[in-house]
């Protein structure tokens, strides 16, 4: 092993140079840093639309290294095998990391920690996707929280570390190891025709996140607390892709929420609260783990959902096509931009689950493929939570009207007329674009009659799932 205190910079959610407590330590300890990607199993795992929004990262990635004179090594296989390769080929003395909370990354990133410093490694993990880890925060008798506005309390008045600037510079190797190239790992090979349709949507980058984030907090925080429920507005701080692949820290977007309600926007706290929601959902994912892959409310086990993804009802509500606006609208603008507005994402889940009584683990996994956004905690948890079965202090069972939805918060109809195209003499380009995107095995066209009616009506739909709800408790 060399003298020289070579560093391997093992990238992941964490694209990003600034606020990087990894990276600054790696380059703290005063020898070369080699940054790498591992596109290993979990990376293969992922959907079609974040796969691909991932390479767009790493693309983004690369060059601000090269533009801090570094650079970016890709690897693929086994990322112990891969990491092993890099210290022998490089004579690293040391891996570092940013530490992630889903079970699987867990497990991956315990073994592969206890193996290197088996080796003689230094290994270390840093934090840096969240706020706060979930083992900081407790309840008065030392639990993990189970509902969101505790824990709230418990946090909103924490010292957060200050956002630390990106490294003026990053030592370099005098010999780079090979590295494989993106073209290679066709990530976004599973998109097909729709990634052309989805890439002017997609923010990607810190540059990009930190200049959204300055526009959200000029322009759009004073009204957000009533403009983020408008899913024809553009009202929100549209950074959960960014947070989601580590463009911009919780720590930067804290900062600034925190100056802005000093400053006395009177909707800076309800944004900082979307943020510990955030934290609030890898809570739980940490604390317990099965929330990504069964309810989280054991009394549901006997619901009685559907999970036949070849029936009709629930093809038609992947497609767009079930006949309720305020879904369909939201489902293309899904399949177009890879994202969805919050209020829409409340509404299409209830839908399937209630209405169409379908498993809410079919709508996760569909959302798993198509959204960009996706954030393994955010989505298992909002989809329970939608449902029923999982963390929710309310005394009732929450069916969302999709049309009273509509109406309340869009009552032009804007959203609508935006993404579906059947029906209207001039559809604009955003409904046509839907089209150019779906597979061509979809037999749809802007030239079809929209569905005269529900595949399931609003008010059957609610009553059906409110007897089988009411079945369960007795």
């Amino acid at each position: 092993m060399s003298d020289t205190p070579t560093t391997i910079l093992w990238l992941r959610r964490d694209l990003r140079l600034s606020d990087h407590d990894a990276l600054r330590a790696a380059v703290k300890r005063g020898g070369p840093v080699i940054p790498v990607y591992i596109r290993d199993q979990m990376v293969d795992d992922l959907g079609a639309a974040p796969k691909w929004r991932l390479g767009l990262g790493i693309e983004d990635m690369a060059e601000a290294l090269d533009g801090k004179a570094s650079g970016l090594v890709l690897r693929s296989g086994d990322a112990l095998a891969v990491l092993r390769d890099l210290i022998h080929e490089t004579g690293a003395n040391a891996v570092y990391w940013s530490r992630l909370y889903d079970p699987e990354a867990i497990a991956r990133d315990t073994s592969v920690k206890s193996a290197l410093k088996e080796d003689g490694i230094e290994a270390e993990s840093f934090t840096g996707h969240l706020l706060f880890e979930p083992w900081t925060v407790e309840t008065k008798e030392g639990g993990f929280y189970k509902v969101y506005s505790p824990m709230w309390r418990n946090v909103k008045d924490r010292d957060v570390p200050a956002a630390e600037p990106a490294p003026s510079h990053i030592p370099a190797p005098e010999h780079w190891p090979k590295s494989e190239t993106l073209a290679e790992w066709r990530l976004g090979a599973a998109m097909n025709r729709g990634a052309k349709v989805c890439r002017p949507y997609q923010r990607v980058g810190e540059e990009a996140a930190q200049g959204r984030l300055g526009w959200f907090m000029g322009h759009a925080i004073e009204d957000y607390k009533d403009a983020r429920d408008k899913p024809a507005v553009d009202g929100t701080s549209g950074l959960s892709e960014n947070l989601t692949y580590g463009e911009i820290s919780p720590r930067q977007c804290w900062h600034a929420g925190m100056r802005a309600r000093h400053e006395g926007h009177k909707s800076a706290e309800a944004w900082l609260k979307e943020l510990v929601w955030r934290e609030f959902a890898y809570h739980l994912l940490y604390h317990t783990p099965q929330i990504a892959c069964r309810n989280w409310r054991e009394e549901w086990d006997d619901f009685p959902w559907k999970d036949d993804e070849r029936a009709a009802e629930i093809k038609a509500w992947k497609q767009g096509r079930t006949g309720v606006p305020f879904v369909d609208a939201a489902m293309r603008e899904m399949y177009v931009t890879g994202k969805m507005h919050n209020r829409a994402r409340m509404v299409v889940a209830s839908y399937l689950t209630k209405h169409l009584m379908t498993h809410w683990k079919v709508g996760m996994h569909w959302f798993d493929d198509c959204l960009t956004d996706w954030d393994p905690a955010s989505n298992a948890m909002g989809w329970q939570w939608v449902a029923g079965c999982g963390p929710d202090a309310a005394p009732y069972f929450r069916v969302f009207n999709p049309e009273t939805q509509l109406d309340k918060f869009d009552p032009d109809h804007a959203y609508p007329d935006r993404w579906i195209a059947e029906g209207q003499q001039n559809p604009g380009e955003d409904a046509l674009a839907y089209f150019r995107a779906i597979p061509r095995s979809w037999p749809m066209s802007p030239d079809d009659p929209y569905p005269d009616k529900p595949v399931v009506g609003l008010k059957e739909g609610r009553e059906r799932a409110l007897a089988a709800y009411e079945d369960r408790k007795s």
